[in-house]
């Protein structure tokens, strides 16, 4: 089963600084049929003014990953980590036991990523923050995982839950194949581009909700670049 949610359906807000969109239920809004997909709970599509960005502000057991589409993201938090990511890396924040950080585009242009958030499976953990550049040019043609809960995917960002964060870019006419399983689910956006997924168009920023899938088959239409979470 493949759930199209349009870009144009999502929910959110324009705060002038920010102009958030909510692929699931979040702050002031609310959809009972988009609170969570599996264990991912948050899927944000964030841009952001130059200059500007989150103060500091608390988070506790949520597994948080930021992938940056365009601009870079400037990071601190309460462990003394800062960092700044740039478009197409990854951040991972496991917030686990609590921790409080700030994200701010100190560019000279607009930001714009996908923050991610994914019910971790333990609790109780200390939290940690880490990132990771991946070049786009590995991900040609092919899933790469860029953070995962699984100890055999060892050059991805480690989160703390059942789950993997994937990356692919797909030339025009290309395919990419995923085995995902009929146990498991997975929600698939495409950051630039429009691909179809087994007869149904994805445009950019659509959110495709999968289900009771063996195996993905995602076509290019034109050049796409493609987040992916496979969920518990």
């Amino acid at each position: 089963m493949i759930d199209l949610r349009p870009f144009d359906t999502l929910g959110g807000a324009n705060h002038g600084w920010l102009d958030a969109k909510h692929h699931f239920s979040f702050a002031g809004y609310h959809d009972p049929a988009r609170v969570h997909w599996g264990n991912l709970r948050v899927w944000n599509d964030d841009t952001i003014a130059p200059k500007t960005g989150f103060p500091p502000h608390p988070h506790n057991d949520m597994e948080i990953i930021t992938y940056v589409r365009e601009g870079a993201i400037t990071h601190q938090d309460s462990l003394g980590n800062a960092g700044r990511t740039e478009a197409g890396d990854v951040q991972v924040m496991s917030a686990g036991t609590g921790i409080r950080h700030s994200e701010y585009n100190m560019e000279d242009v607009t930001t714009k990523i996908f923050q991610i958030w994914i019910v971790p499976t333990r609790t109780g953990d200390a939290p940690q923050w880490g990132a990771k550049p991946f070049p786009k040019g590995d991900r040609s043609g092919q899933f790469v995982t860029l953070a995962s809960g699984y100890d055999d995917d060892a050059d991805a960002l480690p989160i703390r839950t059942d789950a993997r964060v994937l990356g692919a870019t797909i030339r025009a006419g290309e395919t990419a194949t995923y085995t995902l399983g009929r146990n498991r689910k997975a929600y698939l956006v495409p950051a630039t581009g429009a691909v179809d997924i087994q007869g149904v168009r994805v445009g950019t920023r659509d959110g495709a909700a999968i289900s009771d899938v063996d195996t993905l088959t995602i076509t290019a239409i034109d050049d796409a670049e493609i987040v992916m979470v496979d969920a518990a």
